[in-house]
């Protein structure tokens, strides 16, 4: 299989056989762009136009029964928004648009659950970035970091009603580390009666470090605790965390290379036409341990239709050329298990090439997720509690982008 892009266009066309051929393209995906909830569609168009700053709350009452259920989603299905990039620690980039809201994305998502490694130090203005980005619809439900790891959740309005409290749990994997790079930060909570699991890591470095990246993820297993009142259950049961969870998603870098001479692929990705991706994760490290169970047990990928995600030049499209010249490679993962296999429906799995402040690229999919009613008796709501100070300075960033009309000078006789 081999892929090729166009300047400026969202298709990727690669070529399966020698007589067979297909394409995916991005811009004409309808079927991730069909909202499934009941509430008003807000087109991506609009809010990237920055052109609107308030909204109404909506006062419900905090049920999660069936009928609250139905209320705002008629088919019980969540449009999930997941996304991870490794920053570099640079400094929060001017827009995001293009990872927050990809223009061949019709419409914004009901929930984003966005996690970085190696954060920029000031968390929080990365924090009023992503809402500056989303607009007044979303608040940030909950946010969750360990050193410069960090993960947060943000969600339309009319829905943080319907959340449990939030879990969060922090593993450290490099102990001697006295900055937290290397490890996982991690929340759960319960959405009207499904039950999610969220995790960001940031596995060993290097091309050789293989059996030190599973090392991390064992680690990260076997110190979890979440969700906090019932985890010990699960672990003397299954030593196993995840079958408690409705949905798991495990996204970040996680740092498995593809293990071929740098010369060689570097020689295949600049050369998209003949890019052969299907050849080239058969040497990718990950998929390879998986398939021999050694990581990631039960959890699933969507298939990769996109360039190698590291390692760039800062502030360029070309692959390392400093001294170590790393491979190209897919180290920016997102993956998910769910109980039921069709609860979870990957619509879209990409990288975003115009972001290049870092050394990585940043990574998003898009799932449409079943959900199941709950019993308000049974779980402690949140009570619509989200995080004001973030919301309220990125609505007057908002504000302050806004070109507004100048106003006549010509005055009216009344």
């Amino acid at each position: 299989m081999s892929v090729s892009t166009s300047p400026g266009s969202s298709k990727v066309e690669f070529k399966i056989s020698d007589d067979e051929s297909s394409s995916f393209d991005a811009s004409s995906d309808t079927q991730s762009s069909k909202p499934t909830s009941a509430l008003p569609a807000i087109p991506s168009s609009l809010a990237r136009e920055r052109n609107f700053l308030v909204g109404h709350m909506s006062k419900s009452k905090s049920a999660i029964g069936i009928d609250e259920l139905n209320r705002y989603f008629p088919e019980q299905r969540l449009r999930l928004f997941v996304g991870t990039w490794n920053m570099q620690r640079c400094e929060v980039p001017e827009n995001v648009d293009d990872f927050i809201l990809p223009d061949h994305e019709e419409f914004v998502q009901d929930m984003y659950v966005v996690g970085v490694q190696e954060a920029p130090q000031d968390q929080k203005a990365w924090e009023i970035k992503l809402q500056e980005t989303l607009g007044p619809n979303h608040v940030l439900a909950h946010s969750v970091s360990h050193g410069v790891l960090h993960l947060a959740v943000f969600v339309r309005r009319d829905l943080i009603w319907y959340f449990s409290y939030f879990d969060e749990d922090r593993i450290t994997t490099r102990m001697i580390s006295q900055i937290k790079t290397k490890g996982a930060a991690a929340m759960s909570f319960q959405f009207f009666g499904t039950e999610f699991l969220f995790l960001t890591s940031h596995f060993h470095s290097g091309e050789t470090k293989v059996k030190e990246r599973i090392d991390d993820y064992n680690k990260v297993i076997k110190q979890l605790q979440l969700p906090r009142q019932s985890s010990e259950i699960y672990k003397q049961e299954s030593g196993n965390p995840f079958p408690r969870f409705d949905n798991v998603f495990w996204f970040g870098d996680l740092n498995f290379r593809i293990s071929q001479p740098h010369h060689h692929m570097k020689q295949e990705v600049e050369n998209p036409a003949t890019y052969d991706i299907r050849e080239a994760l058969k040497c990718d490290q990950l998929k390879g341990n998986m398939k021999r169970g050694k990581i990631f047990h039960g959890f699933y990928e969507a298939p990769i239709n996109f360039l190698p995600t590291y390692k760039f030049n800062p502030d360029s499209d070309q692959y390392d050329t400093s001294v170590k010249l790393r491979v190209p490679s897919y180290t920016d993962r997102i993956l998910h298990r769910s109980k039921t296999e069709s609860d979870v429906t990957c619509l879209r799995y990409n990288s975003v090439q115009n972001i290049r402040s870092s050394d990585h690229r940043p990574v998003y999919a898009v799932y449409d997720v079943l959900l199941k009613p709950g019993q308000q008796s049974k779980v402690p709501l949140s009570t619509g509690q989200f995080n004001r100070q973030v919301y309220m300075e990125a609505a007057k960033r908002r504000a302050q982008g806004i070109k507004m009309p100048q106003r006549s000078t010509v005055c009216a006789l009344l």
